[in-house]
C-alpha cells in the first residue's frame, strides 16, 4: 500500500494563516508518543455543524484523536480547541457526499471512484472505511 503525504504547499500555506477553502491543521496529541501530531485537515460546514472526514481511512490522525476525544485546529496563529464525537457509519453518506463536493478535486482518489453523485447505497457499502468526526467546541 502506498502512504500519501500531505500536500507541503496547502500545509505550508494554513501555517502561515492562509486557509485554502477553509483547510485547517489538526494538532492531536499522540496516543503512545505523548507528542503533538500536525496534519492538514478540511473541516466541513454542514447544516450548522462541522466535520472532520478521514479521506485516507484508518490514518493515524484518526487512531490519535479517537485516543484524545480533544484537539486543536489551526490557522496562522489561531487555534482552535474542540472535541469531537464520531459519526456512526449510517450517519455518513450525507457528510461524505457533502466532503465530495468540496474537495473531490484534491481527495477524490482516495475514495474508490465515489463522487458527490453516487447513490446512498453506493456511500453506505465503504462508509466504515472513512471515519467521520463531528466538531464540537471545547469548554
Amino acid at each position: 500500500m502506498t502512504r500519501r503525504v500531505a500536500n507541503p504547499l496547502v500545509s505550508g500555506l494554513v501555517k502561515i494563516g492562509v486557509g485554502v477553502r477553509g483547510a485547517r491543521i489538526l494538532q492531536v496529541r499522540g496516543r503512545t508518543s505523548g507528542e503533538i501530531r500536525s496534519v492538514p485537515v478540511n473541516p466541513l460546514p454542514l447544516d450548522g455543524e462541522r466535520y472532520l472526514v478521514a479521506p485516507r481511512g484508518e490514518t493515524q490522525w484518526v487512531r490519535n484523536i479517537r485516543a484524545a476525544g480533544s484537539a486543536e485546529l489551526r490557522k496562522g496563529r489561531t487555534l482552535e480547541s474542540i472535541v469531537v464525537v464520531e459519526v456512526s457509519d449510517a450517519d455518513k453518506a450525507p457528510i461524505i457526499r457533502a466532503y465530495l463536493e468540496l474537495w473531490a478535486m484534491e481527495v477524490g482518489k482516495f475514495f474508490d471512484g465515489l463522487t458527490k453523485d453516487s447513490s446512498d447505497a453506493q456511500i453506505d457499502a465503504v462508509a466504515p472505511g472513512f471515519p467521520v468526526f463531528r466538531i464540537e467546541a471545547k469548554t
